[in-house]
């Protein structure tokens, strides 16, 4: 089993990373059961970012790696039926779950936008995709952030999705793993839901946030 054993307990360990932008590669990642990353895998949307990313993956010693994509992706949205065989070292998931003993996982990559950007829709297309995700996840991972948690940009301006956040406090969710806005990178909990940003570049596109360590139990 993945699973570390901490006074009598059995925990899951969750390493959490997002918006890399390609530079996956000067991160310093801890060991972990369960290495995730909340989309933004790259700068250009390039397929060849792509598989640089899933070389770096199959190096990483992590028993599950588990992939959504970001509005950077553009190559994932293009072409949906490639990503498991181009992700090879990860679970990718696009409004999927994905289960690791009693936890279940849902990815889903869509934040509020149009035109020019990967997965962005507008909020009513959106509410449709937050209708799918069931009731029974224990870890919801995102690539935009609700809206009033750790979704601030530089000028204290909230830019999460309402549609998530209405979302979130519904299913109540142990953890909530996104990205996106770099500014709020961090972690933060509220009536008993962890919310982590788990950016990884700042907003000038430097990676120095730390990945984001937490244990399931």
């Amino acid at each position: 089993m993945p699973y570390i054993l901490f006074y009598g307990l059995y925990m899951l360990r969750l390493v959490c990373v997002s918006d890399t932008h390609g530079l996956h590669h000067q991160l310093d990642i801890p060991d972990g059961d369960v290495l995730i990353h909340a989309g933004d895998l790259t700068r250009h949307g390039e397929l060849a970012e792509l598989r640089n990313l899933n070389d770096w993956l199959g190096t990483q010693p992590h028993a599950h790696k588990i992939v959504i994509a970001g509005n950077h992706d553009r190559i994932c949205e293009e072409v949906p039926d490639m990503m498991q065989t181009i992700l090879s070292h990860a679970t990718y998931l696009c409004d999927e779950s994905f289960q690791i003993g009693a936890y279940s996982f849902f990815g889903t990559p869509w934040t509020p936008g149009s035109g020019g950007w990967a997965f962005s829709r507008s909020l009513n297309a959106l509410s449709y995709y937050r209708a799918q995700i069931p009731d029974t996840t224990n870890v919801l991972i995102t690539h935009g952030a609700p809206l009033g948690w750790l979704d601030q940009n530089a000028r204290g301006e909230p830019l999460g999705d309402p549609t998530l956040a209405r979302a979130v406090q519904s299913l109540r969710p142990q953890v909530h793993v996104f990205g996106h806005i770099h500014e709020s990178y961090g972690q933060l909990e509220v009536d008993g839901i962890t919310f982590i940003n788990a950016s990884s570049c700042t907003a000038d596109y430097r990676p120095i946030n730390r990945p984001i360590v937490i244990d399931l139990s």
